[in-house]
């Protein structure tokens, strides 16, 4: 039971909670457990269905449960109550398009309510997804902060992040937005290889940041104040509702800064969505919306190892130079149509217009010299990204039949126009020395005769066609497949030389997958789907990659999803095997050349539990255990090849847990506690160098003043743990994560 109050919340911007459950350590016994409950369970199939036949006109319709896009009546969730815990059964469109819950969908699909995220403390979009199945960030300041890791696969082009179903092609691995969790109405997760939903990229899986939409229903707002150490300060605004009964909105705000836990590790951040709805029609409706985020993150780039371990005399210091920088200004603006002309079609279209500014100037390795006791500085990088992307996102959704059988079929298309500008100060130079512990940090350098200007420019169209169905045998089996074919011609111009090429990328990817539902609850499915990797990044393919192809993939998983004690719990249980390949790996007959040959795998076991224990007390947990490895790849090490077959891929932890227990112990009081834990991790493909794992305890406090005002205190890390979030400098300095930090929250509703 959440201890402050909550506004009132309609059909489109409601919440559900997260479920989890812990790693399971043998196939064999989980896969036995999930026969033995599905032999068990349709026994009493037939009754269980019709049991829900009678149920279903008296239950309330979900958030999604209306297929004309129209929003239902405000719903006002009571603080007597325990909001709803549950999102097997809510749609979820990261997964599908054809409108299935995850206990229809023949995969892994996870949904972060953003009231529940919020509740938690989770203030970026990294904290937050870290806390789902499987899931490890491994964000540094050159890929924006917000690299993840997730089964077995890292980086922005194996973990793909979207905003409310549209990407921003990565340039140079880097995604800088969605970063704030104030505007999220959800955070939905797809794990697996994903191509087949996204396009290249997306072997791991995908992040699907839904917003908060406009409200069709009495203007509700929210003002939040946050105060904190580290000189951390907040302030967030949110409103919505209905203008008229053709026009809704939905607008929200947020700055804050903090002082960090480095020296000079301040930081600021602003975020403002807005977003209006015109209801034209009750089958036609339009939406248009900006989105507008400017960041200044610490510009902490990492602290040097001493003798290969952390020395925590220099755990506050920053090396970085004293006029570092770096900025991240992005704006989306979105226009949005759906038709729904009668109840079995439903049309809709997405048009929307990217820009992505970054600059970074920084001084970003850190070496310690033990005979000195100084520090060397290298790789002063200043880079600038100037990215512009317009696209259009159309599909149609059927309802029908197929030979006598309920089927649904959708097919579509995604076009795009990406314009890359990369500056820089290539070839990247620059080195000073300073003490260890005290020094000036002194001013950027840049190599005599080497200048910052703009050194290449992309320009890539894209398109893909895509298809998806279906079709249910019986009552309680059901196929579904899909289909995506992708274009894209790559321009790249060298503006230094004027060189320039042109090269062209096709890709088919699939999927097919089966679901047998043996009670309305509880479901297991199996699957095999293809996918496709870039390289690096495509629309900043480099010279050297200009002749290869996208790596490709293929997976296969099977699993088991419940929902259980009449609603008030659920849990999930995949297995799954995958298999990239066409890695670059350097020739073995002319170390200096690269060839298309390495292959990398992983297989794993997750599992997630959430369960409402007693009125006013949930448990939600997940795990994960998995044994990534390369099968067939080599590094060149001075001048000769070395075989790193066998070994585990740097930034990819084998095991990964989160626990959170929230208890309503009073009326007006709410205790939340969370644990999260992340194994070991190697800093190099060699495996020589590592990252110990890591177990961070967060906890909060929720008072609840009046029905329109509440208090919430936050303790981060409560234990004071060091610990390495990310690793830089190939290993030689970690990333450390932050340490115990105090935030007192106001809430306020009106």
């Amino acid at each position: 039971m959440s201890a402050r109050p909550r506004i009132a919340r309609t059909a489109g911007s409601g919440s559900f909670r997260q479920r989890y459950a812990r790693p399971s350590r043998k196939l064999a016994h989980h896969c036995a457990l999930a026969l033995s409950l599905g032999a068990f369970a349709s026994l009493g199939t037939d009754a269980a269905w019709a049991a829900d036949d009678t149920q279903t006109a008296e239950r309330p319709q979900s958030r999604s449960s209306r297929k004309d896009g129209t929003v239902l009546p405000p719903v006002v969730v009571s603080s007597s109550a325990q909001p709803p815990t549950l999102a097997l059964s809510e749609p979820a469109s990261t997964g599908s398009r054809l409108g299935l819950t995850p206990l229809e969908t023949p995969a892994s699909v996870e949904a972060l309510s953003g009231e529940t995220v919020r509740e938690r403390g989770d203030l970026s979009v990294r904290e937050a997804v870290s806390r789902a199945t499987g899931i490890t960030a491994n964000g540094t300041p050159g890929n924006g902060g917000t690299a993840l890791t997730a089964r077995g696969f890292s980086g922005q082009g194996s973990v793909m992040q979207l905003y409310d179903g549209t990407r921003l092609y990565v340039a140079s691995g880097t995604v800088t937005f969605p970063f704030d969790t104030w505007s999220a109405d959800r955070i939905e997760v797809l794990r697996g290889a994903a191509s087949v939903m996204v396009g290249e990229g997306a072997i791991g899986g995908v992040v699907n940041v839904i917003p908060k939409k406009p409200l069709r229903a009495p203007v509700a707002n929210e003002l939040q104040v946050t105060g904190g150490t580290q000189r951390t300060a907040r302030a967030a605004f949110d409103s919505g509702g209905a203008v008229n009964e053709n026009l809704s909105y939905r607008f929200n705000a947020s700055y804050g800064r903090s002082g960090g836990w480095v020296d000079r590790g301040d930081s600021r951040a602003t975020a403002v969505s807005a977003a209006v709805r015109l209801d034209v029609s009750p089958a036609f409706n339009v939406t248009l919306s900006h989105d507008d985020g400017d960041q200044h993150p610490m510009q902490y780039f990492g602290t040097p190892l001493v003798d290969g371990s952390l020395d925590t005399t220099l755990r506050k210091k920053n090396y970085n130079a004293g006029d570092s920088e770096i900025t991240y200004r992005d704006r989306w603006t979105r226009l949005a149509a759906q038709w729904q002309p009668n109840e079995r079609v439903t049309m809709r279209n997405q048009f929307y217009y990217l820009t992505s500014q970054r600059h970074w100037r920084n001084a970003e390795s850190y070496t310690f010299l033990p005979a000195s006791g100084q520090v060397r500085r290298t790789d002063y990088l200043e880079i600038l990204h100037d990215q512009e992307q317009v696209g259009d996102r159309a599909d149609l959704k059927i309802d029908g039949q197929l030979f006598g059988m309920a089927n649904t079929a959708m097919a579509g298309f995604d076009v795009n126009r990406i314009h890359f500008t990369n500056s820089s100060n290539s070839p990247y130079g620059g080195t000073s020395t300073v003490g260890a512990w005290q020094f000036d940090p002194g001013q950027f350098i840049n190599p005599p005769g080497i200048a910052t200007s703009p050194r290449f420019r992309t320009h890539t169209t894209q398109y893909a066609l895509f298809g998806e169905d279906r079709l249910k045998l019986t009552r309680q089996w059901s196929v579904i497949g899909g289909v995506r074919l992708d274009h894209a011609e790559l321009e790249r111009g060298n503006l230094v030389s004027g060189d320039a090429w042109r090269r062209t990328f096709n890709n088919i990817t699939w999927r097919a997958g089966t679901v047998y539902a043996f009670t309305p609850a509880l479901s297991a499915y199996a699957q095999y789907a293809t996918a496709t990797d870039p390289l690096n990044a495509l629309v900043s393919t480099s010279d050297a990659q200009k002749d290869f192809k996208l790596a490709t993939g293929r997976q296969i998983e099977a699993g088991v999803k419940q929902s259980f004690w009449n609603q008030r719990g659920e849990w999930t249980f995949a297995a799954y095997q995958i298999v990239k390949k066409n890695l670059l790996t350097p020739d073995a007959s002319n170390p200096t050349l690269s060839v298309q040959a390495g292959q990398q795998s992983s297989r794993g076991l997750e599992a997630s539990v959430s369960v409402e224990l007693t009125r006013g007390l949930r448990l939600d947990a997940n795990g994960t255990v998995l044994r990534a490895r390369f099968d067939d790849f080599a590094e060149k090490v001075n001048g000769a090849l070395v075989s790193r077959n066998g070994s585990i891929p740097a930034n990819v932890p084998q095991q990964a847990a989160n626990l959170w227990l929230t208890w309503a112990f009073a009326p007006q009081w709410q205790l939340g506690s969370g644990l999260r834990y992340v194994g070991k991790r190697y800093s190099n493909n060699a495996n020589t160098a590592s990252m110990p794992s890591y177990t961070v305890v967060d906890a909060s406090l929720q008072w609840r003043v009046s029905r329109r005002t509440a208090l919430t205190l936050r303790v981060y890390n409560l234990f004071n743990r060091d610990y390495a979030e990310s690793f830089g400098n190939s290993g030689a300095q970690w990333l450390l994560g932050r340490p115990r930090a105090a935030e007192l929250s106001a809430s306020f509703y009106f």
